[in-house]
């Protein structure tokens, strides 16, 4: 707001002079109201908080939306790495049921025949043996008996090598006691 200096006539007419006051008291009165409103601090606080609470409802929004489209994402990578190590065990238990049966193929393939004889021999006697056990056995003893032998029946050629291999062991330790 510029006022030209006191000594210097401002207006020719009492209209432009009115005009002039009109305008001055328009001016002082936005002045007012701009210093009214600057010192108005509750006023400033509320516009101000109002103005955060918008921002940060904005941005509360962005990272929901944002840890959604994450969590979604770490969900499907999760599953896709459980299915691979999934199909990497199935593929391994397989090469190892595998590698154990060749393995004890080779150890029944490597005796020689006589053991292997009497190894099959061992198990039939084992067999009678049982057989004569369950006749004379009373009857809770019996159902025990027949868990195991099904038991044996299920894992006979995990048997048979087992038997084998101590056979082979009984054998080399009497062929070396002879010499």
């Amino acid at each position: 707001m510029t006022q030209p200096p006191h000594d210097e006539p401002t207006a020719s007419t009492p209209d432009e002079l009115r005009e002039q006051v009109e305008q001055t008291r328009e001016e002082l009165g936005q002045t007012v109201e701009a210093l009214a409103a600057k010192t108005d601090v509750k006023a400033r606080a509320r516009e101000k908080a109002a103005e955060v609470k918008e921002q940060t409802a904005a941005k509360a929004g962005e990272l929901k939306e944002q840890t959604a489209a994450k969590a979604g994402e770490l969900k499907e990578q999760t599953a896709a790495k459980a299915g691979e190590l999934k199909e990497q065990a199935a593929l391994k238990a397989g090469e190892l049921r595998t590698k154990a049966a060749d393995l004890a193929q080779q150890a029944q393939d490597r005796l020689p025949d006589p053991l292997k004889d009497k190894a099959e021999q061992a198990v039939a006697k084992a067999a009678r043996t049982a057989q004569t056990w369950q006749e004379k056995a009373p009857e809770p003893v019996r159902q025990k008996t027949a868990q195991g032998a099904q038991l044996a029946r299920d894992n006979r050629n995990l048997l048979l090598a087992a038997a084998a291999g101590t056979t082979a062991l009984v054998w080399l330790a009497c062929r070396r006691t002879k010499r």
